[in-house]
């Protein structure tokens, strides 16, 4: 059974307990009890959750979408107007040489000029999703946790790239420390406490479709979903909600407020990611070349961003002996191994002579020191590191795996 109940202080909410043979709603008025009396549920299964209100609490239908596209004639990304999602994405686009020129602070449309054929039109984050999922853009960037809660699965949503390397946080259940959740540490001991129809748990939180398909599969029987607009951490200390559901980074909200994460209870990990419409990439002209060069470009700089370039001066018989030496650490064979060339000095005769070998390699950037100690170990000095900008590939693998999953060949597109 789903029933609409009053929260103190809250927006209302949606109540998740074991569905039955009837369904009823508690309101402020004996009609309406009656009316939902009188409605029935044929055929549901003891455990099926159903839906009363989406993330906004309205519970009427969604739109239907589109049976075609719109013929314009430009390309769209969306990308998130406000916030710290907001700075990082275009900062990540700078850093990929995607300069995007927006002339009027207060205008909605800009451009990047090395793509001309593609608009940037910048919206919020929850729109950038329902946007894309309708096709009134062709592509965007939002984090993970918004697409799964706006998203809610759509078929017409292709991710393109899940790993933009900002924005990391995940959803995670916040429970108070003291009290009667004093020594509850686990989700299952959350669950196991005695939750009932009458004595549901509260659970305050922004996602609220993503909540409802979680308590469902962990197997929870009496739950109420509340919304609301900010400050979910002071809910259970204000009484007007048990727990709440939401983004944790470093966790310093939540113990600032006496809150403490759950072992077990980490729903997903979120950043930001390059998704699109899948329709529009199979129909608008031009556009699965965008994308291309977008994959490109951000594959090369985020592999790079995650390397140093480390060159040293090594003593040894010939190339070949550096080399073997180098490759005998998994640590210092670089991505496909060392490149090793002679240095060159001036000898007192005036003449060029070779003693050193330059070996090139690149290395992770949290392993830097550790192999900076192993090269001069053996045998290496005057060791140089320098940051990475690119590291292009062949062929990007999300890129290969993209067109398998649109059932495009590669030969009809032009890539050049």
């Amino acid at each position: 059974m789903l029933a609409v109940q009053p929260c103190a202080g809250l927006r209302p909410c949606a109540s998740l307990v074991p569905a039955r043979t009837s369904s009823s709603y508690r309101g402020s008025n004996a009609s309406s009890k009656a009316a939902a009396r009188r409605q029935s549920l044929p055929g549901r299964q003891a455990r099926s959750l159903g839906v009363t209100c989406s993330l906004n609490n309205s519970t009427g239908t969604a739109a239907v979408k589109p049976a075609k596209l719109d013929d314009r004639t430009t390309l769209r990304l969306a990308l998130p107007s406000k916030g710290r999602m907001a700075e990082d994405t275009l900062q990540l686009l700078k850093d990929c040489q995607l300069s995007v020129v927006k002339p009027n602070p207060r205008q909605y449309v800009a451009r990047i000029s090395q793509l001309p054929d593609l608009e940037v039109w910048f919206q919020r984050a929850t729109d950038v999703v329902r946007k894309l999922m309708y096709g009134d853009v062709d592509l965007g960037i939002v984090g993970l946790d918004m697409l799964a809660e706006i998203g809610n699965d759509d078929p017409d949503v292709v991710v393109l790239h899940d790993a933009l390397d900002f924005g990391q946080c995940h959803l995670a259940l916040g429970v108070p420390t003291g009290g009667r959740f004093a020594d509850i540490n686990t989700l299952e001991q959350l669950r196991d406490m005695p939750w009932s129809e009458q004595a549901p748990l509260r659970v305050v939180t922004g996602y609220q479709n993503i909540a409802r398909k979680y308590f469902a599969e962990q197997g929870f029987e009496h739950v109420v979903l509340l919304s609301a607009d900010g400050a979910l951490e002071a809910a259970p200390a204000m009484g007007s909600a048990d727990i709440i559901l939401d983004l944790v980074s470093t966790g310093v909200t939540l113990r600032e407020n006496n809150l403490k994460q759950l072992e077990g209870a980490v729903i997903m990990q979120s950043q930001g990611a390059l998704v699109a419409n899948r329709r529009a990439l199979l129909e608008r002209p031009g556009l699965l070349e965008i994308v291309h060069e977008l994959l490109e470009r951000l594959e090369a700089h985020l592999t790079a961003n995650a390397y140093y370039s480390v060159i040293a001066n090594m003593r040894g018989d010939s190339a070949l002996e550096v080399s073997e030496r180098l490759l005998q650490d998994p640590e210092l064979a670089g991505l496909s191994g060392p490149t090793v060339a002679r240095v060159y000095t001036l000898g007192p005769d005036g003449k060029a002579q070779s003693h050193l070998y330059a070996a090139t390699i690149c290395v992770p950037k949290k392993r830097l020191y550790p192999a900076v100690k192993q090269i001069r170990k053996i045998g290496g000095s005057g060791v140089l590191v320098q940051p990475m900008t690119y590291i292009f590939d062949e062929e990007p693998a999300r890129w290969r795996s993209l067109l398998d999953n649109l059932g495009v060949a590669s030969g009809s597109l032009d890539l050049s």
